[in-house]
């Protein structure tokens, strides 16, 4: 279950980047393409501008016996895609753009999914395995309204040459995994074409565990707080991935993430466009005209899956892709951890009186040397929670009450946070408008 959940994300990942708004072949964004976790030729020319060809991961593990990992490496690989027009003569003859029988033929570079899935090993066992992927093409010939062949699709690959790498070593109490990824594509690359078609692109580990466990690496337990440090990353970045709770599987990934990354409820489908908001890009594909939708289409059958599922969205599910909002706690206090602590519900003392959500207070910032503090001198504020962090220190959260955002501001969770020294407590008729919400 865990690897299954993990999947999602690193499906996100694998694409990000992938396809750009407004999808088409014509736009300017995407004829100069991109994406996280490209792993280049090392023979790569200058002019290539080939990116670097390796990635390497570090983490932590429990020992036990009989641990083991297996690993998951996934990438893509370049497929171009070459619309070829078929002359009186008999030859065919690449063409950007055809069309035939009332559909357009677009000539574009495409990508074929790999995963490399290295069996079950010992933890301590060290692995030195090539990765060989072959080339190969593919030809779709295409006949018009009459059955005569008028042109034909050729999908060539070129062939990748990589080699992983593990090696564990003891750290006090842990097992510190070490996986590396090379690029190691025998060839010269003299320019971009050439690079990108022996680049794994969007390169990315999933890693699960038997009878031991993963450490995070963001949190990591008091004892292994030390041995965390000592990883180190290049390119690519452990985090836990499944379920909360979960320590089975790492996704190691070319951008950084948080533990337990989770795909939003609300999003219907990925959109490759570099981590922007669903609801903005879905809109956007909604005002498209239908010659841009129809050219979205031909482009790449993944978008034209986006065009379609933005096509027949109801309103219902339109609405949806508003979100929700989720209660923001600070990313160090867990209530199922610390059921104790209640930020809604806790107070502090200042001068003697007590300051919990709902009060007034009015602002005299002189922990911070920035210009918005001095706006904020001698504001009234309105209290809205109490927070105490690992170190035992107190952080009072308000909203400032004459700011017309105030109302956004609380329901969003946007809040400035002072320390009780800088606030003065004060009654709620200091403030009449705060004090009539306030009684609300």
């Amino acid at each position: 279950m865990s690897l299954s959940a993990a999947r999602a994300i690193a499906d996100a990942v694998l694409y990000e980047g992938y396809l750009l708004y407004p999808y088409r072949k014509s736009s300017a964004k995407n004829r100069s393409r991109w994406q996280f976790g490209v792993l280049g030729p090392p023979k790569a020319a200058a002019a290539a501008f080939g990116e670097e060809p390796g990635m390497a991961m570090q983490c932590l593990l429990t020992p036990g016996a009989a641990a083991g990992v297996r690993i998951h490496l996934r990438f893509l690989q370049l497929q171009v895609r070459e619309v070829q027009r078929r002359d009186p003569d008999g030859y065919y003859r690449p063409v950007g753009e055809l069309t035939v029988a009332g559909s357009t033929l677009l000539s574009w570079d495409e990508a074929v999914e790999h995963e490399i899935a290295v069996p079950a090993m010992p933890v301590h066992l060290r692995a030195d395995l090539p990765v060989e992927v072959p080339g190969g093409t593919d030809i779709e010939v295409v006949a018009d309204a009459s059955e005569a062949v008028v042109a034909r699709i050729v999908r060539r690959r070129w062939p990748l040459t990589a080699r992983l790498r593990t090696r564990t070593d003891g750290d006090g109490d842990y097992l510190r995994l070490t996986v590396e990824v090379t690029n190691e594509h025998p060839a010269a690359a003299g320019d971009k074409d050439a690079a990108i078609r022996s680049s794994l692109i969007g390169a990315h580990l999933l890693i699960e565990a038997y009878r031991c466990e993963f450490v995070s690496l963001l949190e990591p337990p008091p004892a292994a707080a030390a041995a965390a440090g000592r990883c180190r990353q290049r390119r690519c970045w452990p985090v836990l991935a499944g379920p909360s709770g979960s320590s089975d599987v790492v996704l190691g990934a070319p951008i950084i993430l948080y533990d337990h990354p989770q795909v939003a409820e609300e999003s219907p489908g990925a959109l490759y466009d570099s981590c922007e908001i669903d609801e903005i890009l879905t809109l956007r594909v909604m005002t498209m005209t239908e010659a841009e939708k129809a050219e979205a289409r031909s482009t790449d059958p993944r978008a034209a899956a986006i065009i379609d599922r933005c096509d027949a969205m109801s309103p219902a599910e339109l609405g949806q892709l508003h979100g929700a909002r989720r209660d923001p706690v600070p990313s160090w206090w867990d209530p199922a951890v610390d059921a104790q602590a209640r930020p809604d519900r806790d107070a502090v003392l200042i001068h003697g009186v007590r300051v919990a959500k709902g009060s007034l207070v009015r602002v005299h910032p002189t922990r911070r040397a920035d210009a918005q503090d001095l706006f904020f001198a001698g504001q009234v504020a309105r209290v809205t929670a109490v927070f105490g962090d690992v170190d035992g220190g107190v952080h009072v959260a308000v909203v400032l009450v004459d700011d017309p955002a105030a109302d956004l501001h609380d329901w969003y969770g946007r809040y400035f946070y002072f320390a009780p020294d800088e606030l003065e407590p004060l009654p709620a008729a200091a403030h009449p408008a705060a004090g009539e919400e306030n009684r609300s």
